[in-house]
């Protein structure tokens, strides 16, 4: 049942007085006419402007209330996990958030090409990999969440020893990655899931500076076979800007396997610095989404084709590579771009 709100007058409002002539201004115009309360406080003294501690005060307020609704949703179990160990809540309210301020103010990401990332449905963003620890892809998801217009979550396919490292592995799954295997990638295209991948493996993040945005193979195409059996476009991505957060001059080897690791990195600033070499150098980053490579032309069984695979494989990897070499060309500082 709708009623209409009526209007109860506290008092009886005096007659309103006339109102004096409208007095010329020196320019011809006239001052906009003032209405409201609000309005007539303003035109006699202008409002002072917050003062720092004010809005100190207010977002340390917006943080502790943000912080209350995050443990209220964790305590309350008021959030989802997927099959995969994916905790949307978790990225937004606490990894992704952690994650900013080194895009923003200290990498400087800039972005294009967004409008090639689809809106909805699956989709398989394959890109370069590179820079002695993997930034790049918590750099290139937080991308995609924050510039695309429907904030999708990117889902990365990653090397076992990521799930393998204590603390990171749990991370990983809940910021929504998995193996970098087919089967976990057809799982995830058939869902319509926004997927990555860097087919460089630790070839490509592992390289010396010396051959930085020069691509490695990209492994046997096991990433486009499951873009043609799932009928997802392939995007290629091209990331400048990673190469330089670390500088990887040399590998010690024998360290590397007693430590069970790929390579052991030495850079201008580590070992020789301890913890302050992990401390990534400030480079200007640029990430660029290309025109997305359709799958449909080929029927499902075309996956088992080694050479047809070759050729998407091939097709992708030099799109990348001739973008990463226009970034480069565009780009007159590593670091002030």
């Amino acid at each position: 049942m709708n009623e209409v709100a009526k209007v109860i007058h506290l008092h009886d409002l005096p007659e309103p007085r006339p109102r004096p002539a409208a007095r010329r201004w020196p320019s011809g115009g006239e001052p906009a006419p003032v209405t409201s309360l609000s309005d007539r406080l303003a035109a006699v003294e202008p409002q002072a402007p917050q003062s720092i501690s004010d809005a100190i005060r207010g977002e340390i307020g917006k943080t502790i209330t943000r912080a209350a609704e995050f443990a209220r949703r964790r305590i309350t179990g008021d959030y989802q996990v997927d099959e995969f160990g994916f905790d949307e809540h978790l990225l937004e309210s606490l990894l992704l958030p952690a994650l900013r301020p080194l895009s923003q103010l200290w990498f400087r990401v800039q972005v294009s090409g967004m409008e090639n990332i689809p809106e909805a449905g699956a989709a398989l963003i394959v890109a370069n990999h590179a820079g002695t620890l993997p930034l790049d892809g918590l750099m290139l998801q937080l991308a995609v969440h924050d510039r695309h217009p429907k904030q999708r979550a990117l889902r990365l396919l990653a090397a076992d020893l990521v799930f393998e490292l204590p603390v990171l592995g749990v991370l990983a799954r809940k910021a929504g990655h998995t193996l970098a295997c087919r089967p976990d990638a057809e799982r995830l295209l058939r869902g319509g899931e926004l997927t990555g991948v860097f087919p460089e493996g630790f070839k490509g993040i592992g390289k010396n500076y010396a051959d930085r945005y020069k691509l490695q193979r990209f492994g046997r195409g096991g990433f486009v076979a499951a873009a043609v059996r799932t009928g997802a476009p392939i995007i290629p991505c091209a990331i400048v800007g990673s190469e330089e957060i670390y500088p990887k001059l040399a590998d010690i080897k024998p360290l590397a396997r007693l430590l069970g690791l790929p390579y052991f990195p030495v850079t201008p600033l580590f070992p020789h610095l301890g913890p302050l070499g992990a401390v990534p150098l400030p480079s200007k980053w640029y990430i660029e989404f290309g025109t997305p490579i359709s799958t449909t032309d080929y029927e499902p069984e075309a996956a088992d084709d080694p050479m047809s695979m070759f050729e998407v494989t091939d097709q992708v990897r030099e799109n990348i590579q001739q973008t990463l070499y226009k970034l480069l060309t565009k780009r007159r500082n590593a670091f002030t771009g």
